[in-house]
């Protein structure tokens, strides 16, 4: 996965679906280059959200839901890890797992437990089409079969 880059939303794609797949990135981007949560913050609402970048024109984000999803992760992280860890094999915890997956797993348990106004299957579905944009193996089906078993342990 390019650094840099966000996969371009399909056109049908609403501004939440893509605030997700922002908030992934930005996730990774935190995660794997040290970048402080206010510096993603700037970086993705002054240059990324909504722009055309290397000829590709990006879809408009829900700003206000890309920032919750970033800010919550980073807020509640200690509370969720254990959550994915419980539901992860335990030759796999989360801190070994993909970046990319984890960025996944971590913005889709963040909206299980902290938006409850959001239907459980909507965030699950939300978040395997993320890792179908991201991967082309079964990745989708480890983010389908993790968050569920979240959802229903909550």
């Amino acid at each position: 996965m390019s650094e840099n880059k966000i996969p371009v939303a399909k056109k049908t794609s609403n501004k939440r679906t893509t605030a997700r797949l922002a908030a992934v990135q930005a996730l990774y981007q935190m995660d794997i280059g040290d970048t402080s949560l206010e510096k993603i913050l700037v970086e993705f609402a002054s240059h990324r959200l909504g722009q055309e970048i290397e000829g590709d024109q990006y879809l408009e984000v829900d700003h206000d839901f890309f920032s919750q999803i970033v800010k919550g992760v980073i807020k509640k992280q200690l509370e969720i890890d254990p959550l994915i860890d419980e539901k992860l094999s335990d030759e796999w915890p989360v801190s070994r797992i993909d970046a990319t997956l984890r960025a996944i797993l971590r913005a889709g348990v963040f909206e299980l437990v902290g938006r409850k106004d959001i239907p459980q299957k909507v965030v699950i579905n939300e978040y395997v089409d993320v890792a179908k944009s991201f991967y082309q193996d079964d990745a989708a089906g480890m983010v389908n079969g993790v968050l569920d078993k979240v959802a229903k342990s909550l």
